[in-house]
């Protein structure tokens, strides 16, 4: 049977992570740099979504990129490099999940758009906080299956190799989240309301 265009980049692909890995385990700085190039702005966007924290987000990128940098000589290419490097993100942010009591959401504001006007502009960061806080809301498997899926483009395949578990209960966990994170933007857009209209009445 003759390899799709797609399976052969994708093999592709999985031959230069393996040359990539072992080149830094023989501890060569540039190929760690490569990844890192290629990677850290997915793992970061991952992780701010699961800690809603962009310095904590900072911190797990750069722990997951050291971890790798150490094992780098132990990792075995029986899953692709990036769900190996999700799956140390993740339990990296459910550890500090679990070592405070209560989601801190903080969100730096986007570089202001020339060509949207400041009222859309402002209505489109209270949305993104709204997300990002009803994100907050969810539970940790909840959230981390919505992260990958549908922030970070995952197939529902890999979002389960990640968080190692079968496609139908990755599915279930999709389902379930989408419907807890719908209700809680309902629940919050009164109140948005609600505050709006008495800073409009002031």
């Amino acid at each position: 049977m003759v390899a799709t265009a797609d399976e052969s980049s994708s093999e592709s692909q999985r031959d230069e992570e393996v040359e990539l890995m072992g080149r830094v385990a023989d501890g060569d700085g540039a190929a760690c740099r490569i990844l890192v190039d290629r990677h850290l702005r997915s793992i970061m966007s991952f992780a701010y979504r699961m800690l809603g924290d962009i310095n904590e987000a900072e911190d797990v990128a750069q722990e997951t990129f050291l971890r790798l940098w150490k094992t780098a000589s132990r990792w075995e290419p029986k899953a692709k490099l990036t769900t190996w490097m999700y799956r140390v993100a993740r339990n990296l942010c459910v550890d500090r999940l679990r070592a405070r009591r209560e989601l801190l959401v903080h969100q730096l504001p986007e570089r202001a758009d020339p060509g949207v006007g400041a009222s859309a502009e402002l209505e489109r960061n209270e949305r993104d906080q709204a997300v990002t806080r009803a994100l907050g809301e969810l539970g940790e498997r909840q959230r981390t299956a919505i992260s990958l899926v549908y922030y970070q483009g995952m197939s529902n395949r890999e979002a389960a190799d990640v968080m190692e578990i079968q496609v139908d209960a990755l599915e279930s966990l999709l389902s379930r989240g989408r419907r807890n994170l719908r209700k809680q933007l309902e629940q919050a857009e009164p109140v948005s309301k609600g505050s709006a209209e008495t800073e409009t009445r002031r």
